[in-house]
């Protein structure tokens, strides 16, 4: 879930056949996309020797800081892991420049355009989804290329030429959630979610996809300033849903699963989210075993090459949106590789690419930037500070591809 993503994932209930036809599409441009590793494509072309110039625009406090740390630690981690430890892409320097949007998008905007003033010519970063949809027009009116970074919402995608993301969206979340309901015909589905850019995309997926499949799918939006969260479950209650969608961001987790349990929705119903940061665990408590989760990445899902050099370079090991800066490391290397200077090359470069990330093979949709990638099913075992994900199955990227949309 930019984002805490207590989300909520689907897969296997009967897609539509929009869905159906979305994921073939995508199966074979996973297949016929080129592949490559990033330390290839660090020996690519051009140069003239000048640094290279990244603005990094992340949330360094705010209620995503934690996110923000997770992005900026993977990022520096793949950046040594693509450059072999130089941070350097043919004999040019990486120089990184790193501002706070403490996720508001207005910070972010008056970083990212100071940055662009300062000659930067590629910007990552944004755990918020409302921050990421407003760097993304600005780096289509100054030609600069973004890769955005947790944020969430499927808005990003296919927003404009010049936008990448480095992590999932919603869409692939609301697909890895059908697994947990089998037939979704005429089943009652509440979404449960922040009054934000965020929680309005996950009811958005909900709606399209599991509510494209027969379900009826309503929704709860929770003011962002919330702190009594009984009224709201309350509401879950005397919906009587046969399965609530809970998307959360933020700090106010813990209170709000309080209330939750307190009221009796997680005895009383299906009960689908997403699998949060490692500090995270212990909010459920006893309540963990009763909620079916989704994970974008937890630590010790996958332990192939990437994972292991991340791991290796991060205190503390990998967490959430550890993956996402790991991936934008990656896609700025192969940038400069194959573009050097030229920003409509950079673009080139990374539609349609193919790499092996943290959290296996990763594959930029070259027709509207998706990042198509494998999702998990996990369980958490144990209780409060022993609390541990357990991997039930890994959902391979076709099962969670979204359907291409234009590009705008």
């Amino acid at each position: 879930m930019s984002e805490r993503r207590l989300h909520v994932f689907a897969e296997n209930a009967g897609l539509s056949r929009r869905v159906f036809v979305a994921s073939t599409v995508a199966a074979a441009l996973l297949a016929a996309a080129g592949c490559s590793s990033p330390q290839e494509a660090a020996q690519g072309t051009g140069g003239d020797g000048a640094p290279v110039k990244v603005g990094l625009v992340y949330s360094q406090s705010g209620a995503l800081a934690s996110y923000g740390k997770q992005y900026i630690d993977g990022f520096k981690a793949g950046l040594a892991q693509a450059t072999n430890g130089t941070n350097k892409v043919n004999g040019r320097a990486i120089e990184l420049l790193e501002a706070d949007d403490a996720g508001d998008p207005a910070k972010a905007v008056s970083a990212a355009k100071d940055f662009i003033g300062k000659g930067v010519k590629i910007l990552a970063g944004s755990a918020s989804s409302g921050v990421a949809l407003q760097v993304a027009p600005v780096a289509a009116q100054d030609k600069v290329l973004f890769i955005s970074g947790p944020a969430a919402t499927d808005g990003v995608t296919g927003v404009n030429r010049y936008t990448f993301r480095s992590g999932r969206q919603s869409y692939q979340d609301v697909l890895a959630a059908k697994s947990f309901i089998g037939d979704a015909k005429d089943k009652k589905v509440v979404v449960f979610a922040q009054d934000s850019a965020f929680g309005k995309a996950n009811e958005a997926a909900v709606t399209a996809v599991i509510g494209g499949a027969g379900a009826k799918v309503s929704a709860i939006l929770v003011p962002a300033s919330a702190t009594d969260f009984t009224p709201f479950a309350s509401q879950v209650n005397a919906a009587k849903p046969d399965l609530l969608f809970v998307a959360w961001a933020g700090t106010t987790a813990t209170a709000m699963w309080g209330a939750l349990d307190q009221q009796g929705v997680l005895g009383s119903t299906t009960v689908v989210t997403g699998l949060d940061q490692k500090a995270s665990y212990p909010v459920f408590g006893a309540a963990g075993e009763k909620i079916s989760f989704l994970s974008h990445y937890f630590d010790g899902a996958t332990s192939n090459d990437a994972a292991k050099a991340a791991s290796a370079k991060i205190t503390g090991g990998l967490d959430l949106f550890s993956p996402d800066g790991f991936n934008a490391a990656q896609m700025v290397v192969r940038a400069i590789a194959e573009g050097g200077d030229d920003i409509e090359k950079m673009v080139g470069a990374l539609e349609g690419w193919s790499f092996d990330g943290v959290k296996g093979k990763m594959t930029i949709r070259k027709e509207d930037h998706a990042m198509i990638q494998p999702m998990f099913q996990v369980k958490l075992v144990g209780s409060g500070a022993a609390a541990k994900p357990q991997l039930v199955k890994e959902l391979a990227p076709e099962e969670v591809t979204p359907p291409a949309v234009a590009m705008k």
